[in-house]
């Protein structure tokens, strides 16, 4: 479910790799040695990623306005800002309006080199909107739609307006097992790690960088 919605990250980190072999990086974070100790980053890999972070924003945070921006570039066939904006969220964990280097680099070593639990508890906290530790039917239906919305044409056969209602059924059967209505992070994960589909995407980008 998530695989084509991070490429974008992992296409940003790939050209700016090659783009360090021409030129040294000059500045870095602060607080490197901490982001190294916090991470599943190499000294290089941080470098790499801060100069990258910093060409495409300059004063060293993303607002959500230019978050939406950068994202839209990767999927011109579609709409992005929706899922753009969800996706965001995730990364502000301190739901202060911006992503600084420091959040970006957090979440991205959790979706790239995290455990399969680490990235299962990342993907909850991306479906449950309000943070209010639950899923609702109504949370992942917003979220696959913003999917769907985000990837457009690329879809083929192209789907049915009811389509990612009809997906949401099924996956939030199979997850709410207790049947209350609501999703918790124990009947999400536990669904998930009993899914091979979903194992085997948690390992595909492992040592993207």
């Amino acid at each position: 479910m998530t695989l084509t919605s991070i490429w974008p990250f992992l296409s940003f980190a790939d050209s700016v790799e090659d783009e360090l072999e021409l030129s040294a990086v000059r500045h870095r974070p602060e607080g490197l040695e901490q982001l190294e100790a916090q991470t599943r980053f190499s000294r290089k890999e941080l470098q790499i990623l801060y100069r990258g972070f910093k060409n495409e924003c300059p004063s060293g945070v993303v607002n959500e306005d230019t978050f939406k921006d950068i994202y839209s570039q990767f999927f011109p066939q579609g709409d992005a800002s929706t899922y753009a904006h969800f996706l965001f969220n995730a990364f502000d964990t301190d739901h202060n309006g911006s992503v600084s280097f420091e959040d970006f680099v957090m979440g991205l070593s959790i979706l790239l080199r995290g455990s399969v639990q680490e990235k299962l508890n990342w993907a909850f906290n991306l479906y449950d909107i309000n943070k209010d530790g639950y899923i609702t039917k109504e949370e992942m239906l917003d979220i696959m739609k913003a999917i769907y919305d985000m990837m457009g044409k690329c879809t083929y056969p192209v789907l049915k307006e009811e389509t990612p209602r009809q997906h949401v059924e099924v996956f939030f059967q199979k997850m709410d097992k207790n049947k209350d209505g609501v999703v918790t992070i124990d009947e999400f994960i536990d669904c998930c790690q009993n899914d091979e589909n979903i194992m085997r995407s948690m390992h595909l980008f492992e040592n993207v960088l």
